[in-house]
């Protein structure tokens, strides 16, 4: 089978190299199609119905009530200490703090006692009993160790505290430091990807000493700022620290053991107890949200500290305490509102792991999402083809709500995360492609048929082309030419503007012109494709001047354009601006066609490269542009200027380009010439003010010069937006 019958494109083939396209990216896993998947999970959560918690989670908040009843916050810590107590009357089972007490309470009284103690301890005359009074009075006044010994006295509280990631934090370490892990297997020693902590931010010792446990309180959000998953572990010098969520759960369950196992890729599980949770190799857990926010029951502080709560609505409960007042309020964004309150993510981290409600996606879903995407490409690749287009659009709107339904089937109904994202974009992609296929194969025959029906009178002979396309012979040879392109600027309003038989006038007078100059300079006039001329040199005759001869060309044409521009001007016709765009290189050269129709002709990248070329002089307001290699040979003959680097479509490499403007010795632009060539050398190195002044100078001298004009509009954008430190000065073109 030869090579060609092998890459020749067919409907099948176009699916397998999409599909196994698909397959590679999903194993780069680029971050903006990771969080595309995201986003479709949070679909999914606001396209399920409400789901209610269990019993076991309430929340305590500080709201407008409460400040408006104890006062503005922080409270005294005296208050957090009542609060403690009442809800240890009240029969609650774990009290957990979604907040720090990381700095002891600022007392002028304490403070001044405790001065007077230090300024007695340099004297040897301390008044009898005194120690013993400043501790007596300190445990008295001071709300700090108030706190501490509510807290030691309920036996019910666990703290929270959270950690620094940012280089350059001052830790404050405490008891915290005792709580980590301490059931850790490590099966295999790998890559670190589990949270790093730079430093900790830990209760004031006075307080600490007396809580059941402490956990951290960080939520981490995605790229997005939307928070998805909550961290279960993180790593603070080589220990491995469990988050306020497990800490209450394990206190609530009865000190169950909690057990950390590691692999080679990362964690491999997280269990407490007899259950299992299931974590990413990262150890963060995917957050089940029920809702938006107050699906939990929210009772204010305020009402608790007045009785005016049953006890029946906290006796043996976990009681969170914390925010959603303004001001002090700890927002978050989640898959369900923008202003969400952070302990109620806690909240929600709890009900997971308590009720076993976890979202999960086992490893061999990567094996189905695979086979999704491969089956999927195939599948459309084969039915495609088959169907007509309203046939085919309404199978692909089927087959895509179909998948989305049974995704969101498994969502619901088993907390499973199949993958929405790759699948849709497959089928999406394929389809597109596979009718654009289909439109480029139609278009082709349309013109084949064309082009025959025009030279073949007979139905069987034209018959016996179409059905043996394969009988047609093409040929040529590679030859370094030159190759000129010209077009008519903004001929599509100006024929909007005559009549036909004054178009066509118009036209022919224009083209007659133009092609005498190019036969003056024997070039070969390629065709003619509307108002646009294409130009070879160097064929079919060898020509060793070709380059130059196509220049001179150029400049003629300009000329001649200008004779006409006075012609027309006096009749009343449109004045026509034309671009010539010129390269020089290796092209296939020959008889393009069938046996019976065929036109001589050359094709390569060179002369796409001619084409825009000529198409850039709309975008520098300039006349002639050519190539880098055809101003080599030209340099010692033509007075040119340096335009730009660009890099255009269908070319990886970027070119120089430049402006042909005269004959050596004609032109009177040298100043304004040296002057642009310094604009373009401050621009290039980011000066920007010193490239307008040199520009403007250009202008000065030549009022109405496209490429300085156009300069000064990129620098001042570059002032406002600069581009990044790696610009080489490369323009690219996207069209």
């Amino acid at each position: 089978m030869k090579i060609r019958t092998i890459f020749k494109p067919s409907y099948l083939k176009i699916a397998a190299g999409i599909s196994f396209l698909f397959i590679v990216t999903y194993f780069l896993s680029p971050s903006f199609l990771e969080l595309l998947e995201l986003k479709t999970v949070d679909a999914r959560f606001r396209s399920r119905p409400p789901i209610t918690p269990g019993q076991d989670v309430v929340i305590a908040t500080i709201d407008e009530k409460s400040l408006d009843e104890l006062g503005r916050w922080p409270w005294p810590r005296t208050v957090i200490a009542r609060l403690i107590g009442k809800l240890k009357l009240y029969g609650a089972s774990v009290i957990a703090f979604d907040i720090v007490f990381s700095e002891p309470t600022e007392h002028f009284e304490l403070n001044s006692i405790l001065s007077l103690e230090g300024e007695y301890k340099g004297s040897e005359s301390i008044p009898p009993g005194f120690t013993d009074y400043v501790n007596k009075i300190r445990t008295e006044i001071d709300p700090d160790v108030k706190l501490g010994k509510s807290i030691k006295n309920s036996g019910k509280v666990i703290l929270g505290y959270f950690f620094h990631f940012s280089e350059g934090a001052a830790p404050k370490e405490g008891r915290e430091l005792l709580h980590n892990y301490q059931n850790v297997d490590v099966l295999k020693q790998g890559a670190e990807t589990i949270l790093n902590a730079s430093a900790i931010e830990s209760n004031i010792e006075v307080i600490a000493n007396g809580a059941k446990g402490f956990g951290y309180y960080n939520i981490v959000p995605d790229n997005d700022g939307s928070v998805r998953w909550n961290p279960l572990v993180i790593q603070y010098r080589n220990k491995y620290y469990a988050p306020l969520s497990l800490q209450v759960i394990k206190a609530y369950l009865g000190d169950p053991p909690l057990s950390l196992t590691l692999t080679d890729y990362g964690v491999s599980n997280i269990k407490l107890g007899a259950t299992s949770i299931p974590v990413d190799e990262s150890g963060r857990l995917f957050i089940n949200y029920y809702g938006g926010q107050k699906v939990f029951p929210y009772y204010s502080i305020a009402d608790i500290m007045s009785g005016r709560i049953e006890k029946e609505r906290l006796k043996g409960k976990i009681v969170l305490i914390g925010s959603n007042a303004v001001g002090i309020y700890d927002m978050r964004v989640t898959p369900f509102e923008g202003v969400y309150p952070g302990v109620e993510i806690h909240a929600t981290v709890i009900d997971n792991i308590l009720n076993k409600r976890f979202l999960v996606k086992p490893q061999w879903f990567n094996l189905l999402d695979i086979l999704a995407i491969a089956g999927i490409g195939i599948f459309l690749g084969i039915v495609i083809p088959r169907l007509s287009a309203i046939t085919g659009i309404f199978t692909v709107i089927a087959f895509l709500a179909g998948y989305i339904y049974f995704s969101l089937y498994l969502f619901n109904h088993n907390g499973l995360l199949f993958n929405i994202t790759y699948p849709v974009l497959v089928v999406i992609t394929t389809y597109l492609c596979l009718v654009l296929y289909r439109y480029t194969m139609e278009v082709r025959e349309k013109k084949k048929i064309k082009s025959t029906f025009q030279h073949y009178v007979a139905a069987p002979v034209m018959e016996e082309i179409l059905k043996h396309p394969e009988k047609l012979k093409l040929g040529g040879e590679e030859k370094e030419l030159t190759v000129l392109f010209s077009d008519i600027r903004r001929f599509t309003t100006i024929s909007e503007g005559l009549k036909p038989n004054a178009l066509i006038n118009l036209l022919n007078e224009y083209l007659s012109a133009m092609s005498e100059v190019v036969f003056k300079y024997q070039g070969y006039l390629d065709k003619y494709v509307g108002d646009a001329i294409m130009a070879v040199y160097g064929a079919p005759l060898m020509q060793e001047d070709h380059i130059n001869k196509a220049c001179l060309t150029a400049l003629d044409m300009m000329e001649r354009l200008n004779g006409i521009r006075q012609e027309w001007k006096g009749k009343g016709l449109p004045i026509l601006n034309i671009g010539i765009g010129i390269n020089t290189g290796n092209m296939v050269v020959g008889n393009v066609g069938s046996e019976q129709k065929y036109e001589y002709t050359v094709i390569g990248d060179n002369v796409n490269l001619a084409s825009r070329l000529e198409d850039l002089n709309k975008l520098y307001g300039t006349n002639i542009i050519v190539s880098e290699r055809v101003y080599k040979q030209i340099g010692e003959d033509f007075f040119c200027r340096e335009l730009d680097i660009v890099q255009v479509k269908g070319k990886i490499k970027p070119v120089t380009i430049y402006e042909l403007i005269d004959r050596k010795g004609v032109s009177s632009l040298k100043g304004a010439v040296d002057a642009f060539h310094r604009g373009l050398k401050y621009y290039r190195e980011k000066r920007w003010e010193e490239a307008i002044k040199a520009f403007n100078t250009v202008i000065e001298l030549k009022p109405d010069d496209g490429p300085s004009l156009l300069f000064i509009q990129r620098c001042r954008q570059f002032m406002v937006s600069p581009p990044p430190d790696d610009w080489q000065g490369i323009f690219i073109i996207h069209h």
